[in-house]
């Protein structure tokens, strides 16, 4: 049994640490740099930076921003958002991050993610899946969930892992910021349809939220924002619940 990952997110805007509801109404939470560092001192398995508004605002991401949060980190820190090229992930890795996450470039050129995998390795290639219910299943959204394809969740992560693809951020759309919990039924479908890791996002309220989605499913990490941006829970909290119900964490 692999031990389980808890990892931190910063939704990061105009070099600011934002969080929303459903993708909407952001609202300053602080500094990637601060938060980065108190997360990793709270025991963060790794650290995820999301510049959600780079794709939408057609602009490269904030790599100044990503240098001085990865400047003091040991843990490792994967970096998203504006990533539209091979040399925008190199970028990303010589600023400092170990991963790359990519969304809306991976649907425009699939073969993209083939490419960064080749030069870069698998490991440093994480595709996010932004996903949105929709009848018995869930579309993929990107534009920082602002455009619908008619790609299904589920086929396309199997595809991403075809295409050499070293994880899956999976976040749910519907879920986002709700504070209610995972979206077992999505995080279930998409972890049983890959060998490579998911990381489940979106609706985490608590530790036992982060219990059910990693008893329930096949998840190898589990995303969260709100419980730590607000001093809710510390990753420590977490990871305390986690194993005292026998689930194995760092």
């Amino acid at each position: 049994m692999l031990t389980k990952r808890i990892i931190p997110c910063l939704d990061v805007t105009e070099g600011r640490v934002v969080k929303g509801v459903k993708f909407q109404n952001l609202e300053g939470v602080g500094y990637p740099p601060d938060l980065a560092m108190e997360y990793e001192r709270q025991g963060a398995d790794e650290i995820v930076f999301l510049d959600i508004t780079a794709t939408s605002d057609a602009r490269k991401t904030l790599l100044e921003v990503v240098e001085r949060t990865a400047e003091g980190l040991f843990v490792p820190l994967t970096v998203g958002g504006g990533i539209r090229t091979k040399e925008d992930m190199r970028l990303a890795l010589n600023a400092g991050a170990d991963k790359v996450s990519v969304n809306t470039a991976a649907v425009h050129d699939p073969v993209l993610i083939t490419a960064c995998a080749e030069d870069f390795g698998s490991q440093c290639v994480v595709v996010a899946i932004d996903a949105k219910r929709e009848g018995r299943g869930w579309k993929v959204y990107t534009h920082g969930g602002r455009q619908r394809t008619e790609h299904d969740a589920a086929d396309w992560a199997y595809e991403m892992q075809d295409r050499a693809a070293g994880e899956i951020l999976l976040t749910s759309m519907d879920a986002d910021g709700t504070t209610k919990g995972y979206d077992i039924k999505l995080t279930q479908l998409v972890a049983d349809s890959v060998d490579i890791p998911v990381i489940a996002s979106g609706g985490c309220g608590g530790p036992e939220h982060i219990y059910q989605v990693f008893e329930q499913t096949n998840a190898s990490a589990a995303l969260a924002a709100s419980i730590f941006h607000y001093g809710t829970y510390t990753v420590g909290d977490v990871k305390r619940y986690l194993a005292d119900r026998g689930v194995l964490v760092r």
